[in-house]
């Protein structure tokens, strides 16, 4: 008999390289573990739109920029189904990260070609049309596990049934084969433990995106 199969969700800010990273390794996990990915939103921009004044402008820049991308996910999600989110993610991020290109308007109308839809859908980049369905996929990750961290977050059932929601893992380069399926194994352990908040240390190297 098959092993069962559970569903993870996976929170995305579509800018940011280092869930892009994470989420690199959940494709490798749903290879090697009885694991399917759900991908859903979460936002930059709505989580630290009541602190911009504590930011640097660097990064005050990158969060007016990160509005656009993560809308038409949403709106392509809105128009053509929850199906379209993570193939959508796949062809923005492999151009935004990977290939370096940015988040630009080209990047985005080239994303929406490869995975066959509609470019106009670039134009909700600047509408705030799907706002409502953005903040509460935004609310929906974040409250799960408080206002402290940052994206990716990653929710599933935990060993008893009750979900584990955390974090992270950040990590590069992407963990693949076995080495992907122990760091599953290890997050999923300490995620489920009563009480357990964090293991961290200083980030000594750049996303790898080879």
């Amino acid at each position: 008999m098959s092993e069962s199969r559970t569903t993870a969700d996976f929170y995305f800010d579509p800018m940011c390289p280092w869930a892009w990273m994470t989420s690199r390794w959940m494709l490798e996990v749903e290879q090697v573990r009885p694991v399917d990915v759900r991908w859903k939103v979460m936002s930059l921009a709505v989580l630290n739109e009541n602190r911009l004044d504590e930011l640097p402008a660097e990064y005050r820049e990158l969060l007016t920029q990160a509005w656009g991308p993560v809308r038409v996910v949403v709106a392509a999600q809105q128009l053509h189904g929850d199906e379209v989110v993570g193939k959508l993610y796949t062809a923005l991020g492999t151009r935004f990260h990977n290939n370096g290109e940015g988040a630009t308007r080209e990047a985005i109308v080239d994303a929406l070609a490869e995975v066959g839809l509609p470019a106009d859908l670039v134009e909700y980049a600047d509408k705030d049309t799907y706002d409502t369905e953005l903040r509460a996929s935004h609310a929906e990750g974040i409250d799960k596990v408080g206002q402290d961290v940052g994206t990716p977050v990653i929710a599933v059932p935990g060993p008893d049934g009750d979900e584990v929601a955390f974090f992270g893992p950040v990590v590069t380069p992407t963990p693949r084969g076995e080495a992907a399926a122990r760091l599953w194994d290890g997050t999923l352990l300490v995620a489920s433990t009563p009480g357990f908040y964090e293991i961290k240390r200083t980030r000594t190297a750049s996303p790898s995106f080879n």
